[in-house]
């Protein structure tokens, strides 16, 4: 079964581009965001949006803080 398959640690693979992945987290915030601006009634939704919008960011901008502060592996 596992003849087939090399056996690879995790280092050995090829990281994500941590910038196209910022970039990504980003358009999709703001995507999110420019989906309240749709013709519907109930603000349940609206507060849905924000807060995974606002997750996002915030992901983004912890993982930013702690590469640019050495907590965590440049790749």
């Amino acid at each position: 079964m596992s003849d087939e398959e090399p056996v690879t640690s995790p280092d050995q693979h090829k990281p994500t581009p941590v910038r196209a992945a910022y970039v990504a987290g980003l358009v999709v915030a703001a995507i999110m965001l420019l989906m309240l601006l749709g013709n519907h009634k109930g603000h349940v939704e609206d507060i849905w949006l924000i807060g995974i919008a606002a997750a996002i960011v915030l992901v983004i901008v912890t993982d930013w803080a702690q590469r640019r502060n050495g907590l965590k592996p440049k790749r």
